[in-house]
């Protein structure tokens, strides 16, 4: 079998397990990679030659990728080939890095400092809903309730539904902004989603020009709109369902970030 043929198969295989487009797009990378680089056929892909490429093009990256990485050759070479050449290979414990947040301060800047309506209600309802990129730009006029201001993703992470919160203050704002674009199929665009590049751009750009020195993603407002809910008091449990996580371990990593907490604390110097 040929790398072209092997590639159309797993993109088969990929959508046949419904997996989410941006796994399929990061499987068939990574296995072409390793083909094009090794220059062999795929019936000749042993394990050595999936150590040999960590160790020439993975060595600098972080174990996130390694991991997505030997997790898309196992996939593909087991549902194609029968076979894992990935067996015996040891997984790189994943790094449990803090997420960088913006203060409420910050975020009013980097909202104030948008170029467009557009952008200012892309970024206020990324912070305002915690929604993922991907989510953000799959939004359609019928998935939000004015009403209550609520909205509903559809075939989230995990092709899961759920319901995510935006604010009373966007909500006019952005009501009249998908009244006056009614002819528009998705709240931010006419009729094909906009690309998570195009938001991720909007929203660097935008931290850029808010003199902001931090690394700022679109992630990033949404960690921030998960600790500010901490700082607040929400229940942690409900965090986890805004947010959408399948475990709670996942959301408590916000329990480590919470910085208005941590300012609360006694230093115990003050108590002598």
């Amino acid at each position: 079998m040929n790398p072209d043929e092997f590639l159309k198969r797993l993109e088969t295989e990929i959508k046949i397990s419904k997996l989410s487009d941006c796994t399929l797009r990061n499987y068939l990378i990574f296995n072409k990679q390793l083909l094009e680089h090794l220059n062999k056929q795929p019936e000749q892909i042993q394990q050595q030659d999936i150590k040999n490429f960590l160790a020439d093009k993975m060595i600098d990256r972080a174990s996130a990728s390694n991991i997505l990485f030997l997790s898309s050759i196992r996939f593909a070479y087991s549902n194609i080939l029968g076979k894992d050449p990935t067996v015996g290979i040891k997984r790189p414990k994943k790094e449990n890095k803090i997420p960088i947040i913006l203060t409420r301060q910050e975020i009013t800047t980097l909202i104030n400092s948008t170029a467009t309506l557009k952008s200012r209600l892309i970024l206020q309802l990324l912070y305002s809903s915690g929604l993922r990129v991907s989510e953000i730009v799959n939004l359609k006029p019928e998935d939000l309730d004015f009403t209550e201001n609520t909205g509903w993703v559809r075939k989230g992470k995990g092709k899961k539904d759920r319901i995510f919160i935006f604010s009373k203050k966007l909500s006019k704002q952005l009501k009249k902004f998908i009244d006056k674009n009614s002819s528009w199929q998705y709240i931010f665009s006419k009729q094909k989603p906009l690309t998570t590049r195009n938001i991720q751009k909007i929203v660097q750009n935008t931290a850029k020009k808010a003199g902001i020195n931090k690394k700022v993603h679109p992630h990033t407002l949404r960690h921030s709109f998960a600790t500010h809910l901490l700082d607040a008091g929400v229940d942690l449990r409900k965090i986890q369902a805004l947010l959408g996580h399948s475990s709670i371990a996942t959301t408590q990593i916000y329990t480590h970030i919470s910085q208005e907490q941590l300012k609360e604390i006694k230093n115990p110097l003050d108590e002598l």
